[in-house]
């Protein structure tokens, strides 16, 4: 169960300032439980605190904050089963997704845990030539200091994790606002890096409106900005966050390839989970299939099949895979989509009925490339199918988007890996997988190097 009301976190302690924000249970849509929500004034004196925190950051032996993220490692792992349940209600989370992020906070702080205690410098020789011919070179890193993070409501765990459990390997106090629509697991983590021997100032976790929330972005006291959300809010704050480093991890379009001889048992089980797991609210979960022609009827039939077979209903029902998005106006949002795609000659081969925030999983065919659930993020469980012959073309296809993180290949041809990793702009290719099946966390940079 979760707790009656939260506080907020400011400079290192639980503020109880007010019960002004209502945390819905997604799936009920019940009022589950009251958080504080912070003020202006509050966000401005956390951001003093942390200013003035960065100094004993700094001083703080590498063991130390070791110490620290083993205790947190330790705590979460005592709480385990609190922590996927808080991610059920606030987010609507079916509790083996769940729990499944519960370990990847886990793993993360102990890759933090790890990385404190090797954050090495370097000497580099000069004696390029006759004149630098006695000279040497050091360089080693510091904390950049104070920063300010904002974290996404679909993984309210895991990316908040992301930029707080570097942030205290490299000695950095910070400040954190967590999504209105799922701050409870942000503030548990709080409560728990409360316990801790962090100097005062070093974290602050404050739940806001948006609109009062500018100084995350614009205070001169904050030496770096890391957002992760929509492409439109993120390169607006990019824009208002003066000369302060940004760190942005936007949207996502992510396309999977099917090449011919690809193993169907493999690769269909392996789409099914990318593309709906977490009811597709994932920035590189599966949007687009595109499948060698030979193969396509038969794909189309497995992928139809498993994806009717998907259970929709209570994210706390250890049979549920897909759960209610975030928001009903979400799903509503999606819905249209499909009914826009459909209008124009789509094909529904899956799903596409909706009650409230529970949309059914979706497949679709026959999608032109303007429409919306083809072109732009859909961040819900859909998923569309198209065939090509050339696979230079469906490299191109692939690319054919604006929002390239990831994308999967599924061929044994070597070559066709090679070149599909030389060609496709995404950020990463994942050769024999789905675009999220390369679960690799990644550590933001939260030094500055000096020289």
């Amino acid at each position: 169960m979760l707790k009656s009301s939260y506080p907020f976190y400011l400079a290192n302690e639980a503020v109880y300032a007010n019960t002004d924000l209502s945390v819905h249970n997604k799936y009920s849509n019940d009022v589950a439980t009251q958080v504080a929500i912070a003020s202006v004034d509050h966000i401005d004196q956390a951001i003093a605190a942390a200013d003035k925190a960065q100094y004993a950051m700094k001083a703080m032996p590498a063991y130390q904050r070791q110490a620290i993220l083993q205790h947190c490692i330790k705590r979460f792992k005592e709480r385990f089963e609190e922590l996927a349940y808080a991610l059920c209600i606030e987010a609507g989370k079916p509790i083996k997704d769940a729990r499944g992020e519960v370990t990847r906070l886990i793993d993360t702080f102990q890759i933090a845990a790890e990385e404190a205690t090797r954050i090495y410098g370097e000497v580099m020789p000069m004696d390029i030539s006759a004149r630098a011919a006695d000279y040497q070179g050091m360089w080693k890193r510091f904390p950049i200091g104070p920063c300010s993070f904002i974290s996404p409501f679909n993984f309210p765990l895991n990316l908040a994790a992301h930029k707080i459990a570097p942030a205290i390997a490299a000695g950095c106090p910070f400040v954190l606002k967590p999504a209105s629509l799922t701050p409870v697991s942000a503030l548990i983590v709080g409560e728990i890096l409360a316990e801790t021997a962090l100097p005062k100032g070093a974290f602050s976790i404050l739940p806001c409106h948006r609109d009062g929330a500018d100084l995350f972005t614009t205070d001169e006291r904050l030496k770096l900005l890391s957002f992760t959300g929509s492409p439109d809010v993120g390169w607006a704050l990019k824009a208002k966050a003066g000369k302060k480093p940004v760190v942005l991890e936007l949207g996502g379009n992510a396309a999977c390839i099917i090449d011919e001889g690809t193993d169907l048992d493999d690769a269909v089980q392996r789409i099914v989970f990318g593309a709906y797991y977490q009811s597709g609210q994932s920035c590189i979960s599966v949007q687009r299939i595109i499948v060698h022609e030979s193969l396509y009827h038969e794909v189309q039939q497995r992928l139809t099949k498993a994806v009717k077979e998907l259970v929709i209903g209570d994210p706390l029902d250890e049979n549920t895979f897909i759960g209610p998005m975030i928001t009903e106006k979400e799903a509503a949002r999606l819905q249209a989509w499909i009914e826009e795609a459909v209008s124009s000659g789509a094909r529904v081969l899956a799903g596409g009925q909706r009650d409230g925030a529970m949309l059914e999983a979706t497949l679709l065919e026959n999608v032109d490339s303007s429409m919306s659930v083809s072109c732009q993020e859909v961040f819900g469980p859909v998923a569309i199918l198209s065939s090509f012959s050339d696979f230079d073309a469906a490299l191109e296809e692939v690319n054919n988007s604006a929002f390239g993180l990831q994308a999967g290949i599924f061929t044994k041809d070597i070559y066709k890996a090679y070149k599909a990793w030389d060609v496709l702009e995404v950020g990463g290719v994942v050769i024999g997988d789905v675009p999220s099946g390369a679960w690799i966390t990644c550590l933001m940079v939260v030094l500055k190097t000096v020289g």
